[in-house]
């Protein structure tokens, strides 16, 4: 989540104790995807030291555990469900949106379970979810009627955008990796709720990962020109230099509109010792 190796002794200072790493991230970015939840629900304690680090404004966007979305694919996850709430309460405000990301074999057919199961959630929550199944992108009937679903409880849908990856083959070995895992389906920029939120995953190339959000700066400056609040994660396949290049994104967005808010700033980085 915000302890890649590549970032350590780099963007953020190396060693740092665990109480002490989603802070310095928290300088880079204003928000966090909490891709680690959908393995393991973090002990209560554990949470309540993000939510020490971190600004009640800072957006957390937790995946739901698997069990609840790929193991029994949204049905009788009272269980799991429940342990998962309740170990994320300590964040309060930052916990932005859940976010439930969905197998690529759930289809169309499935959505009357996805209505079922966001209706029971409690409105506490905002909610995120992303779909992988291709009909979904190009069936006007299936996105007519997951939109729908969503909109009866005002959750969002999340568009995982891999169009400017996925335009020529890999060249190392982690876009290799990244072309194997990642789903490719056409692009979404069409936002359901004011609190819309993107993922975006570029090339090991800046230049062609800057190309390709091009088009999400224009709908990132529209989304706000509206009134929105939108939230817009940006990944490459070995995500080496993503706070950075986040952070360009934003630049590029309040060049836009000089009246969104900046980043904060980073926690200098002091010099490697042995010592």
């Amino acid at each position: 989540m915000w302890t890649h190796r590549a970032w350590q002794g780099r963007l953020l200072e190396h060693p740092l104790p665990p109480q002490e790493r989603l802070r310095h991230y928290a300088g880079w970015c204003d928000a966090v995807e909490g891709n680690t939840t959908f393995y393991a629900t973090p002990a209560r304690e554990t949470v309540a030291s993000w939510a020490a680090q971190t600004d009640p404004g800072f957006r957390f966007v937790l995946k739901l555990p698997k069990a609840v979305t790929h193991e029994n694919r949204l049905t009788d996850t009272c269980g799991p469900l429940h342990a998962f709430l309740d170990a994320i309460e300590p964040l309060g405000p930052r916990t932005h949106a859940l976010w439930v990301q969905l197998p690529g074999s759930f289809s169309p057919a499935d959505v009357p379970t996805l209505g079922r199961f966001l209706d029971q959630l409690p409105r506490s929550h905002r909610y995120a979810v992303e779909v992988r199944h291709p009909a979904f992108f190009t069936d006007a009937g299936a996105i007519r009627l997951l939109e729908q679903t969503l909109a009866d409880t005002d959750a969002e849908w999340i568009p995982f955008d891999t169009t400017a990856f996925s335009t020529t083959p890999p060249t190392s070995d982690a876009e290799r990796d990244a072309w194997m895992k990642k789903p490719r389906v056409p692009l979404r920029t069409t936002a359901l709720t004011d609190q819309p939120i993107v993922r975006y995953l570029g090339r090991d190339d800046t230049t062609r990962t800057v190309e390709g959000w091009r088009r999400w700066v224009d709908v990132t400056v529209d989304w706000l020109r509206e009134g929105r609040s939108p939230t817009v994660f940006v990944h490459t396949p070995d995500n080496a230099d993503a706070p950075v290049l986040a952070r360009r994104f934003h630049d590029e967005v309040r060049a836009r509109l000089p009246g969104l808010d900046p980043l904060p700033d980073p926690i200098p980085v002091g010099p490697l010792t042995l010592f």
